[in-house]
């Protein structure tokens, strides 16, 4: 029993109809809602009717409600099962040794207490957790901290111990240095394209591509270069600012640091403006009698004169002569500010951020930072006094990940990860295959996705090349629940590599890729060329027809594909299906389409496999995705 969380209440019993709009799917559950005395912890269990003895609690280290988002909780009633959620006891960054994993094990402890007296049941419920992101690290350190609470835990796209906040300002270093070439990178690794990302860079521009890619930014990723912004830095800089305070100081003055170097100098801003008016109430930002030259994203702005003097604000922004602030901004200090005031726009802590995966090396095993080492494994940079990376993390999940862990756990990576990195998932392999060795296969699993990023789909644009893991999501934690209640294999693991580059490469073909994701290729061919070989490029006339060519297959015994989608002009609006009369674990599909205005296309493909084939579930649906380019003249 935790001593912190021993005196469970509950303040509400209630019956509420949830819906999942998206879905268009509600089910009927008893809420109960309460906390522990003493404590800022609380929980919302949700029992529907049906019940087969197991309960889904998701998690995330900044959910600060202890409500449950209303699709886990038809997913879970759908499939005979209660939902647990907490607050993390107020969530980061305020929650202190409570919101890791204390809060969640305390709850999901107490639910099974409340579940015998709803069911009239005293056999045990069996437990999943499961989150993504800062939630896997949550679920990591809830499996390897306690031991009977959860029977299994599904982590989604893990960062490494060491991540925060080096993956985020290592896309910024890349950002700012490959800002004019991103679009040709992006196009080199598209279908059709060079292959070659590096071509046409200067010595400072590979150094750059070479060493954000080192450290497992995948290359595909930069697709979405004009909707990058260095993920969360926002939340995680003043963060390392607190941890080590000295740094940037540092960067900018001993030898040693890239600092030193005049390129590395050049980028540097600090300049006085003058502020000609507030935009928004309350400020959103600011225009200004004049804006240096220079990257200002994330740069300090600070006020040197009037009411807020001596107050920092964060610029997510500059354009023109306007600057907008990071959201979340203090709203009391905008409010002080008045046209007329002096302001200092300093981004030599962002600057000198960009840098810090090279003064941050962690054990050699998070081989990614290995490129900082010379050949006998000593750092070729200074080094910092501690690693913040280990600091946010044990903070997020209450310890830092060893490999050792009580359960069965199914992790989930995504290839196209541009935040945690897709390696990350394998290292934390590597220590579950350190701990257990051969038996590694008997608790254990690990399914990448291809064309799967750190989140959902953002925006609909961004459907053309990213699928959702959320039905993944679905099939792990009932796979897991097969395995935990009759000892069912889950598929097997991924089969893939790890490159020279830190490039996540899977196995090329679905036989011997395994996991559940489906493999598709689509191929392109004018309508009547005779003896060409189907490519992923082709050139036609303004007006001609031509041919596309889908082959969909699910690893074997893992589902069938029940769709076929298509967008011709890569907008995201899959504004077509093709009939799938009968489901089957392998498919060729052809489309025709004709393309009336000149430019260049990229032809998208999206098929969805299920388990059972079940076209008519919104769960449990696995998509992949694949892209022609098609250039009309």
């Amino acid at each position: 029993m935790d001593p912190k969380l021993s005196q469970p209440y509950v303040d509400k019993d209630e019956h509420r109809t949830v819906p999942d709009r998206d879905n268009k799917v509600s089910v009927d559950v008893r809420y109960v809602h309460g906390g522990f005395k003493d404590t800022n912890s609380k929980f919302s269990f949700y029992f529907p009717e049906k019940y087969q003895g197991r309960f889904f609690e998701f998690t995330y280290p900044t959910v600060s409600v202890e409500d449950a988002q209303p699709q886990n909780v038809v997913f879970a009633a759908l499939n005979n099962a209660y939902v647990v959620s907490t607050n993390n006891d107020g969530g980061l960054p305020g929650a202190g040794e409570l919101g890791g994993y204390r809060t969640d094990a305390a709850s999901a402890k107490f639910s099974r207490v409340v579940a015998a007296q709803v069911y009239a049941d005293s056999s045990r419920p069996r437990g999943y957790i499961y989150g993504p992101s800062g939630g896997a690290y949550q679920t990591i350190g809830a499996m390897e901290n306690t031991d009977g609470v959860w029977d299994g835990g599904v982590p989604i796209v893990p960062g490494t111990p060491n991540s925060i906040p080096s993956n985020m300002t290592s896309e910024l270093l890349a950002l700012r240095v490959l800002r004019d070439q991103l679009p040709r990178i992006a196009d080199a690794m598209e279908p059709g394209g060079s292959g070659d990302p590096y071509a046409g860079l200067n010595a400072d521009q590979r150094a750059a591509l070479r060493e954000v890619t080192r450290l497992g930014f995948p290359l595909r990723g930069w697709w979405d270069c004009a909707g990058l912004d260095g993920g969360a830095f926002f939340q995680v800089g003043g963060g390392v600012r607190a941890v080590d305070a000295t740094y940037a100081d540092d960067f900018w003055s001993k030898p040693g640091y890239a600092g030193s170097d005049p390129s590395v100098r050049a980028a540097r801003v600090q300049a006085d403006a003058t502020v000609s008016a507030v935009v928004g109430s309350p400020a959103s930002g600011l225009t200004l009698a004049q804006v240096p030259a220079g990257d200002l994203t994330y740069a300090d702005l600070i006020v040197t004169s009037g009411a807020a003097a001596g107050k920092t604000l964060s610029i997510l922004s500059a354009k023109g002569n306007d600057v907008t602030f990071v959201r979340g901004s203090d709203n009391a200090v905008t409010a002080e500010i008045r046209p007329g005031d002096h302001v200092r726009l300093d981004n030599s802590w962002t600057v000198a951020l960009e840098y810090y995966p090279r003064y941050q090396l962690p054990s050699p095993d998070m081989y990614g930072w290995n490129q900082y080492r010379d050949a006998s494994g000593k750092p070729l940079y200074p080094q910092r006094p501690t690693l913040a990376g280990t600091i946010f993390t044990k903070a997020t999940a209450g310890s830092i990940s060893t490999g050792k862990f009580h359960g069965k756990m199914i992790i989930l990576g995504s290839v196209l990860d541009a935040e945690a990195y897709g390696w990350s998932a394998d290292w934390y392999r590597e220590r579950v295959q350190a701990d257990r060795g051969s038996k590694t296969s008997d608790n254990y699993r690990i399914w990448y996705m291809d064309n799967a990023g750190h989140t959902g789909p953002p925006t609909t644009a961004s459907l053309d090349h990213l699928v959702s893991y959320g039905g993944e999501l679905n099939q792990a934690l009932l796979d897991l629940d097969a395995w935990v209640t009759d000892g069912t294999p889950p598929p097997a693991s991924t089969d893939y590599h790890i490159d020279a580059d830190t490039q996540v490469q899977l196995a090329r073909t679905a036989t011997q890729r395994h996991g559940i994701q489906p493999l598709v290729t689509l191929n392109v061919t004018k309508l009547g060329d005779k003896g060409i070989t189907p490519a992923v490029t082709a050139n036609a006339a303004q007006g001609q027809q031509v041919t596309l060519t889908a082959h969909a297959q699910a690893p074997s015994g893992v589902g069938k594909i029940t769709k076929v989608e298509w967008d011709f002009d890569s907008t995201g609006n899959f504004s077509e299906t093709s009939k799938v009369d009968k489901p089957a674990g392998d498919l060729t599909v052809t489309t025709t389409h004709t393309f009336t205005k000149p430019g260049t296309y990229f032809a998208v493909t999206r098929v969805t496999a299920q388990r059972n084939g079940d076209q008519n579930t919104p769960y449990t649906l696995i998509q992949n995705l694949a892209r022609v380019r098609i250039v009309v003249k």
